[in-house]
């Protein structure tokens, strides 16, 4: 999951399915909290290498602005079906069972799995800002 300051600031959470990285932008992010729903809007699939950037995109064609590598680690999946995606992930601040589920053309829904990873009241994104690459905010590479 990358943070990117665009035009608006968003995470991108990208999966790895069939050779390519499919991407939702979260404007408000991941949350740990099982009753927290998160709005997350499909965007083109990114090549698996868009995975590894962070840095500042300038006049790139899919928005500029700093990037953090917020979160990665492998996903596992669950069910992948046309209007439901539900994975596992094994990153080191997400962990444990997420669902993505469409609520219209454009519109899925970001969702934490009630499991043992899961924490009622968190804040994940307040709580753990920084590149779990770099240690940097986006603020530090803007």
């Amino acid at each position: 999951m990358q943070l990117h300051d665009a035009t608006t600031l968003h995470f991108d959470l990208r999966i790895e399915i069939g050779g390519v990285l499919r991407s939702w932008a979260v404007p408000k992010g991941p949350s740990l909290d099982p009753a927290t729903k998160r709005l997350a809007v499909p965007v083109e699939d990114h090549s698996l290498d868009a995975g590894d950037f962070e840095g500042v995109h300038a006049e790139h064609r899919r928005g500029s602005g700093a990037v953090i590598i917020w979160d990665e680690g492998p996903a596992d999946i669950v069910r992948d079906e046309p209007d439901h995606l539900s994975v596992v992930l094994h990153g080191s601040k997400l962990a444990g069972g997420f669902a993505l589920t469409r609520t219209g053309a454009r519109r899925w829904i970001l969702v934490k799995v009630r499991d043992e990873q899961a924490r009622p009241g968190s804040d994940i994104v307040a709580e753990q800002p920084a590149s779990v690459r770099s240690g940097r905010t986006w603020q530090d590479l803007a």
